[in-house]
């Protein structure tokens, strides 16, 4: 492999936490972020890397299997990036994708990446005023879509232009044309690394999607911190499920697999249920695997049988894994399951990397690059270990994974980096060894009866039990307390959802939390509205104000907080 300096700079950075992959001090001591003034990773990693190298890249598996090897999708991608080129495409331009896990998805980022196009991902669930909102927001370009998905951009105000893959409907033009440009691609210039390269829209859970601006630097590059909490290495078969659309999928199946030289095996859309999945970890070589908790979840209840024959690191992120699930994978697999946590706004901050035992519970440490602070939500104050508070991220030293901004929101993102910080919204508690136990999102707890309440300690206790196979807190009016906690539970069981299993539940919930944050209505749901990442939709949750299934017979007595 010839690397140019640019490039050079990015694989030493990267050896670097390869050779100490099971040594975190080691790794935080000496890693430090490479910080050229250009960089394409395309172009400057990829391609490099890619050539004349025949190993398997991508492995999408649905009901035709298709493989691509690193050289190949190295040449594809040139030809695509030529062909979007013919299409009208210009570096800065905003392209919006919308595409399944299907080779075209991947060589169209790639492609983009060569160009300085802005991809703006977008899940293939989104609605016609989603759409809408994104084209006009992100000041969108271009579409490149599913051709079934055609009709939900009918009528959608803007100027730009139309490709589809999986078809041509009329008015569009066929992905399938680009076969027909030549391979070499040549850039215009070179890229600057803090020039745009992606405008992701945040989940929105709680509030309406922000926009968040990465750069040719932030996200590939930043994603070495992802790398080395996964614990990859060259020549790993690595499967990630996640939907397209969304940062963790950018983050486990592009950069931080191809950051190692590792395989991505995705599943196409509709092959993603437990006994897929197990068949893939079994059959194909699988030696990382990396799901969201909702996964695992499904993974237990189904049954997860023996360990899978080759496989050694498997890792969860998106929401805190229940103590339940790590342990029942642990003692059917032999393997911990490390928890990592990061943000649509940055790589990976904190995890538990190879080397560290992982404990329930426990976010883990910094990842190399990066130094986390626990501050006052109110003062700014620095806390000290034992303390809840805000986390936050030491811009110091900026971490190269932590966004440019908020796209059009100059105040939102003067507030996310006030005080020399990146606010991440998160409350933590820091340990005396330096790792990190999450408590919940600042603007998911409420106040009931005057004693603060999380919704992640009430849900915690109500996974633990066995009629339960999900759960989500959320606040609910009440004339006296101002707010009280109302659950959505999803019956481990259909027949379960009834007034017993209420009653069991209520009684549960009494032996293991105190009297002041306990929860007072339930309401039983066949599923919870979540996003494609795996994060429970709270914000259509509190909509839901109507009268609960079961509400508390006899509420707990509640002394006010003193």
């Amino acid at each position: 492999m010839t690397f140019g300096a640019s490039g050079l700079l990015f694989k030493q950075a990267r050896d670097t936490l390869l050779r100490h992959r099971e040594d975190l001090e080691a790794a935080r001591r000496e890693f430090a972020w490479p910080r050229p003034e250009t960089f394409n990773w395309a172009l400057d990693w990829f391609d490099p890397m890619a050539r004349d190298n025949h190993r398997p890249a991508l492995r999408v598996i649905g009901e035709e299997e298709a493989e691509l090897s690193f050289a190949q999708l190295s040449r594809r991608s040139g030809q695509v990036a030529n062909w979007l080129r013919e299409q009208g495409v210009r570096r800065g331009d905003p392209v919006l994708v919308a595409l399944d896990n299907r080779p075209a998805l991947w060589e169209t980022v790639l492609a983009s990446i060569k160009l300085g196009a802005v991809v703006v991902p977008t899940y293939v669930t989104a609605s016609a005023a989603e759409l809408a909102d994104r084209l006009a927001r992100a000041g969108v370009r271009h579409v490149v879509a599913e051709a079934s998905l055609a009709s939900r951009f009918d009528g959608l105000p803007g100027r730009w232009s139309r490709i589809a893959v999986g078809g041509e409907p009329a008015g569009w033009t066929g992905y399938r044309h680009s076969r027909s440009a030549p391979e070499d691609f040549r850039p215009d210039a070179a890229t600057a690394a803090g020039d745009p390269l992606f405008c992701y829209f945040t989940s929105g859970t709680t509030s309406l999607p922000k926009m968040v601006l990465h750069t040719h630097l932030s996200y590939p590059v930043g994603h070495l911190s992802g790398m080395y909490w996964n614990g990859l290495r060259p020549g790993d078969v690595h499967l990630n499920i996640s939907a397209p659309g969304w940062a963790k999928h950018a983050w486990s199946s592009f950069f931080v697999p191809w950051n190692a030289e590792a395989q991505v095996v995705a599943l196409a859309a509709g092959h993603s249920g437990p006994e897929r999945v197990l068949e893939v970890l079994r059959g194909r070589g699988v030696t990382s695997f990396c799901a969201p908790p909702s996964v695992w979840r499904a993974l237990v209840r189904h049954g997860v049988g023996q360990r899978p024959p080759v496989l050694r690191e498997a890792t969860s992120a998106g929401e805190p894994l229940d103590p339940e699930v790590f342990r029942t994978v642990r003692d059917a697999w032999g393997i911990g399951i490390r928890d990592g946590y990061g943000q649509t706004e940055t790589t990976g901050q904190l995890g538990t990397p190879p080397g560290r035992t992982p404990v329930p519970g426990r976010m883990g440490w910094p990842m190399p690059g990066y130094r986390a602070v626990v501050v006052h939500p109110e003062t700014g104050d620095r806390l000290p270990p034992g303390e809840t508070g805000e986390l936050c991220v030491d811009l110091a030293d900026r971490p190269v994974g932590v966004m440019a901004g908020y796209a059009g929101d100059d105040r939102r993102t003067a507030a996310a980096f006030a005080g020399g910080l990146y606010h991440t919204g998160d409350l933590v508690v820091g340990g005396a060894d330096g790792s990190f136990r999450y408590v919940g999102r600042a603007d998911d707890m409420f106040k009931s009866f005057d004693h603060r309440i999380s919704p992640l300690e009430l849900e915690r206790v109500l996974l633990a039990h066995p009629s339960v196979a999900d759960a989500a807190v959320v606040p609910h009016p009440d004339p006296i307390g101002q707010w009280v906690a109302k659950a959505f539970v999803v019956p481990a069981t259909l027949r379960s959802g009834d007034r017993a299993t209420a009653e069991a539940l209520f009684e549960h919930l009494d032996r293991e939390l105190p009297p002041q944050k306990q929860v007072h209505l339930i309401t039983f749901a066949d599923r919870l509205p979540r996003t494609a990442s795996g994060k429970v939709r709270r914000a259509e949750l509190r909509e839901r104000t109507g009268t609960a299934d079961f509400r508390r017979e006899r509420p707990p007595a509640v002394a006010a907080a003193g």
